[in-house]
C-alpha cells in the first residue's frame, strides 16, 4: 500500500478507519519516515499495546465460569446487590448470563467505572447477555425484614426472573439462602467474576435511575447527585425537612429525625 502522496490529515482518517487495522496500512506506515505519520504509527502500536492488555484482563475475569463449564456447568449466572448502605430507597440485585464469547471492554465491579461508563457497559451487558434479570425489595421490606434479608430476598427474585434458567451461581460476597440453583459464592467477586461484574453494573444503573426519578418527587433532598446515601448534602436535607416515604427508618440518622 502506498500512503507516499497522502497528506497527514488522510493518513489520520484511514487509521481511524476499518482499514487502519489492515497489514498493508501498518507497514506502510511503519516505512514512512513523515514525523507526523510516525507519531500515528506510535499512537495505533500504543492502542494495540493497551487493548493486548485488556483482553487479557478480561481472559482472567472468566476463569471461575470456564471452570465451572468444565466440571460441567453451563450456562452460570453472576449475582451482586445494589443499595445496602444509603439511607434512601430500595436494594436492587440483578443476574446476569454471558455468553462464553462476550466482549465487554472496561467490564469491571460498578464501584470502579464511572456513571457514563456504567450506562455505556449496561447497555452492552444487555445486548450480550443470554439472559439478564433485576430484582428489587423496598424500603417497607428494609425496615420489616432487616437489610441483609432484603438483599437476599432482592438476589433470590433477579435469578428467578432470569429467562434462561442457570446451571450455577456465581454470588459476590455471600451465600444466598433458600437458592435452588448451586452456587459458589466469592468475596470481591465483582472485581473477580465477569458474570458478577455484569450483575453489579446492571444493579447499579437500575438503582441509580431509580434515585433520579426519585428526585423528581423530593427534589429537596437531592437523591440524583446521592443516590440516597448519607452525604452531608443529605444529612442537612433530612435534618431541614425530615425524612420522605423512600427512607429507611430503621436505619439511625433518619430514626433520629423521627424521633425529633
Amino acid at each position: 500500500m502506498d500512503i507516499s502522496n497522502l497528506t497527514i490529515g488522510q493518513i489520520k482518517k484511514i487509521a481511524c478507519s476499518p482499514h487502519g487495522n489492515s497489514l498493508d496500512f501498518r507497514q506502510a506506515l511503519s516505512a514512512d519516515n513523515r514525523a507526523g505519520v510516525r507519531e500515528i504509527y506510535m499512537k495505533l502500536l500504543r492502542a494495540e499495546n493497551v487493548m493486548a492488555l485488556e483482553m487479557k484482563r478480561l481472559a482472567k475475569l472468566f476463569l471461575y465460569e470456564e471452570d465451572l463449564k468444565a466440571g460441567g456447568y453451563y450456562p452460570v449466572a453472576g449475582v451482586d446487590e445494589a443499595g445496602r448502605g444509603p439511607l434512601a430507597g430500595p436494594v436492587v440485585a440483578a443476574a446476569v448470563i454471558l455468553p462464553e464469547d462476550a466482549v465487554l471492554v472496561n467490564l469491571n465491579d460498578s464501584k470502579k467505572l464511572t456513571p457514563a461508563r456504567r450506562e455505556l457497559l449496561a447497555g452492552q451487558i444487555k445486548e450480550t447477555a443470554l439472559a439478564w434479570s433485576v430484582g428489587i425489595s423496598s424500603v417497607e421490606e428494609i425496615f420489616t425484614e432487616n437489610i441483609h434479608q432484603a438483599g437476599l430476598n432482592a438476589m433470590r427474585r433477579a435469578v428467578a426472573g432470569l429467562a434462561v434458567k442457570p446451571a450455577h451461581v456465581l454470588v459476590d460476597g455471600f451465600k444466598i439462602d433458600r437458592l435452588e440453583y448451586p452456587q459458589t459464592p466469592i468475596i470481591e467477586g465483582d472485581g473477580l467474576s465477569a458474570s458478577i461484574a455484569a450483575a453489579s453494573i446492571l444493579a447499579k444503573v437500575t438503582r441509580d435511575d431509580m434515585m433520579d426519578s426519585y428526585h423528581e418527587l423530593y427534589p429537596q433532598y437531592g437523591f440524583d447527585r446521592h443516590k440516597g446515601y448519607g452525604t452531608p448534602e443529605h444529612l442537612k436535607a433530612l435534618a431541614v425537612y425530615g425524612p420522605c416515604p423512600i427512607h429507611r427508618a430503621g436505619y439511625r440518622p433518619v430514626q433520629e429525625c423521627l424521633q425529633l
